[in-house]
């Protein structure tokens, strides 16, 4: 098979699908990596690394022609024009906020296959994971950042000083995001709640945290409440594929502190709070909504291209090397692969995204 590695166009996207180490293994296995020119190189992975590894250094056009593109995050408009039946794209998508893309992909009949829904045999998510872990720690960076009074915050030291309480973190979810977000909450010395639907997870939490974090049953009450005396909120809520449930209203947000901050992780699956109008990038991060200042970039972890490539190409690896040494209905035989399984031949083939844009939901096993 010959695989793609386009370099990313994002903004501020410094990731690449695939490290030199990767590419090594595919052509150990007797196949052809076509890789863009720089396409590693702000993650730290030169040409000639590349090309030592084995791969051809190529222009975009010529990536995107190869039979299964290794990418990390959804295409932008302008690579569209490379989309054609047959083509194999393996990469996150998140397509149940972007009809656009969802519409272009079934168009053009690519079988696209998303990091974000595969779930592993403990019902785990092996792809989402590592980059939850990042953007967890970074979103709490994030926010220290921001309630500094000189880039537009309140002026609050999260981890406080003797006789000055430290600010108060809310996190909105309990699972790997906000388990990561709340360790360096906890470290830096910050006074963390997490809210989770799950009183069984809440218990684990209170273990995993010795008794440092404060839990809540989360529904509509205690959520405003957290909020309204935040210094710092992060949602951390994921539904794997489905649009991201608005948990924190306007009214809520209006309940804030003026300067307070808000970090909606789940942006790219629509976000969770109700006044995050749009995704920001790393050039614009933040805006200002009733006084509060909102962080909402996409692709958190694109900022540390380094680490985040290393893990996430290390978690995508092993199962793209199954499709390429496979073939696609193979390799689809393996359940953790066929929930990665979006579109295929031109139908939507994950139930979430279906069910969050309104689409006709056609599984895969029907067509074939």
């Amino acid at each position: 098979m010959i695989i793609g590695v386009p370099k990313e166009i994002k903004n501020h996207e410094e990731r690449v699908g695939l490290m030199p180490s990767g590419v090594q293994q595919f052509t150990t296995a007797g196949h052809q990596v076509l890789v863009e020119h720089n396409a590693g190189v702000a993650a730290g992975f030169n040409d000639q690394e590349y090309a030592t590894a084995g791969a051809e250094l190529v222009d975009a056009a010529k990536a995107w022609s190869a039979d299964m593109v290794i990418k990390v995050k959804e295409p932008l408009a302008e690579e569209y024009q490379y989309f054609r039946p047959g083509l194999i794209l393996y990469t996150y998508l998140h397509l149940a906020a972007n009809k656009e893309l969802t519409d272009t992909l079934l168009a053009a009949k690519v079988t696209a296959i998303g990091y974000e829904t595969m779930v592993g045999p403990n019902g785990d998510l092996p792809l989402l994971v590592p980059m939850s872990q990042i953007a967890g720690r970074m979103a709490v960076q994030a926010g220290a950042h921001f309630l500094e009074s000189n880039n537009g915050g309140k002026g609050i030291l999260l981890a406080g000083v003797p006789g000055v309480r430290p600010g108060n973190v809310v996190i909105i979810g309990g699972g790997v995001v906000g388990v990561n977000a709340a360790k360096i909450a906890v470290g830096l010395g910050a006074n963390v709640t997490i809210l989770d639907r799950s009183a069984h997870r809440l218990a684990e939490l209170e273990q995993i945290f010795a008794g440092r974090i404060n839990t809540l049953l989360s529904n509509s009450h205690t959520i405003a409440q957290s909020v309204q005396t935040a210094d710092l909120v992060i949602g951390a809520v994921l539904i794997p594929g489905a649009a991201a449930p608005k948990l924190v209203t306007k009214e809520m947000i209006e309940s804030m502190e003026p300067g307070s901050v808000v970090v909606d992780i789940p942006i790219d699956q629509g976000g969770i709070f109700a006044t995050t109008t749009h995704a920001t990038t790393h050039d614009a991060p933040t805006f200002v909504s009733h006084g509060v200042i909102h962080y909402a970039v996409a692709n958190i972890p694109g900022a540390v291209p380094k680490t985040a490539t290393e893990a996430l190409s290390s978690a995508t690896t092993p199962y793209g090397l199954d499709i390429a040494n496979l073939g696609l209905s193979k390799a689809l035989v393996n359940p953790t692969i066929a929930t990665g399984l979006n579109t295929y031949n031109g139908q939507l083939t994950e139930q979430a995204v279906a069910d969050s844009l309104q689409l006709p939901f056609i599984p895969y096993a029907t067509q074939n």
